[in-house]
Order: C-alpha cells, then structure tokens, then sequence
C-alpha cells in the first residue's frame, strides 16, 4: 500500500492547495498532510502565517482530502514521522524546496532511500498563491 505525505503552511486555504493536495491523494491509499508550525514557518520563511497553525490545521481537515492531518514536529524532525506513518511516498508542491535530488540524498543519509519522491502541478499560481492572496 503506497502511503503518501504531503507538507505545507497552507495559510489562507485555496484551490491551489486543494490541487495539490488532490494530486497527492490520487497517488496513493493514504494521505497524511502535514501542516507547518508557525514557529517553523517563522523560521523558513522569515515570517509568520497571516492564520495561526490550529486555524490552519482546521481548514486542512475540513477539506476532506486527507485520511489523517497533523500538525508537523515541535523539532522539525519529519524524518520520525515518515518513519511513524510508515510513509512510502512524498508529493512536493509545485513550488516547494527542496529539489528532488536534494531531498533524495537527504532521505538517503537517513535511511530512508525506499521513499519515492514527486512534484505536483501547478494550479494557476498566477492566481492562487498564498502570498498573492494576502
């Protein structure tokens, strides 16, 4: 059973995200998503997200896309959840870092090599782009 993970902030919830996060789920039988803590967010993007990460978490589950969402490691430390969900894909956003081979040489040096790696579409980014919504 392929088990795929899904990572974003996904503030201000759109059409885009639901794209995304309807690709991932096509790709296999279970869809963890993880949304980003807001101090993590913080950290990665040099701000915090105009909705706080219990809103946000909200708005994911409400989607209906996912069969589990959470909110992602106090620590940073996606590799335990991988290893927890037993996660056999992972679908990057059209837009996210890191590039696949980054990622796949990270996932190597954490033994987790197995884990296959994709990209979505993108969905009118001209359009529905959190930081063009603000």
């Amino acid at each position: 059973m392929t088990r795929v993970i899904a990572f974003g902030t996904f503030d201000i919830f759109h059409p885009g995200h639901v794209s995304f996060l309807r690709q991932a789920k096509k790709q296999g039988a279970f869809l963890l998503v993880v949304v980003a803590r807001d101090k993590n967010t913080l950290k990665a993007k040099g701000r915090l997200p105009r909705n706080n990460e219990k809103v946000r978490l909200t708005a994911v589950r409400k989607a209906k896309i996912a069969d589990k969402v959470i909110l992602g490691s106090k620590t940073n430390n996606y590799f335990q959840t991988l290893r927890t969900y037993k996660i056999t894909k992972i679908v990057l956003g059209y837009d996210q870092k890191p590039t696949i081979p980054e990622l796949r040489r990270t996932l190597k040096r954490h033994k987790l090599s197995f884990i296959e790696i994709s990209r979505a579409r993108a969905y009118n980014p001209n359009k529905y782009k959190s930081s063009k919504l603000g």
